[in-house]
């Protein structure tokens, strides 16, 4: 799984969402924090970026523009880290590398995830949403594995023609798209539920509700 812009690997959301994956169907799940986030050091870039977009955010502009540059930016130095994770994993003897793989990322998760599916076959299903088209709709037409798209239809960040526009970019024949009316932060957490039955449906497993 990848985080949002601004949390980190061990945030509630991963946690929850692990939790929901391993009890519920027994899975392995990895997170790991991104450039510039959690237990990394953060760079001058990584400030310059954040105090831009706080800036943006106080005058009313639009965060759109910076986040979507500093999240290709993260992007870039992201995805060689989950490909070399996913190596390392599939060395563990309770792993290997006879079973399937998945991806689950949202907002930031997505714009590492998309050029990290885009280039990475061992991965075969995968949950988005929540993010521009800008700069990932070339590398989305590149997917073709299933994919779940989660989108916010009242998000004040990202339009609705954005989002749909990114989710259309897709070449997978199978693809979901789940919208929800709110805002930005409002995705409701039964989308979580709804991810692993997907994971679950894809990979042959059933859903145990945890204790």
């Amino acid at each position: 799984m990848a985080h949002g812009g601004g949390n980190h690997k061990k945030h509630p959301a991963m946690s929850g969402r692990a939790q929901r994956l391993v009890a519920g169907c027994g899975f392995h799940v990895a997170v790991i924090d991104a450039p510039g986030h959690g237990d990394r050091p953060v760079t001058a870039h990584d400030e310059a970026e954040i105090a831009d977009l706080f800036r943006a955010r106080a005058a009313g502009e639009p965060e759109g523009p910076i986040v979507v540059r500093y999240n290709d930016h993260l992007a870039q130095l992201a995805v060689p880290e989950y490909r070399a994770t996913l190596d390392a994993l599939q060395e563990l003897p309770e792993i290997g590398t006879d079973g399937l793989v998945g991806f689950w990322g949202i907002n930031m998760g997505t714009a590492i995830g998309v050029p990290f599916v885009a280039v990475e076959p061992r991965i075969t299903a995968a949950v988005f949403g929540q993010h521009w088209p800008d700069v990932l709709a070339e590398k989305a037409k590149q997917i073709t594995i299933p994919i779940e798209f989660d989108l916010q239809w009242d998000d004040e960040h990202i339009s609705r023609e954005a989002g749909l526009a990114l989710f259309d970019a897709f070449a997978s024949k199978e693809k979901s798209l789940h919208v929800n009316a709110g805002r930005h932060k409002e995705l409701p957490r039964f989308e979580a539920d709804s991810a692993v039955r997907f994971f679950a449906r894809h990979f042959g497993r059933a859903v145990n509700s945890p204790a």
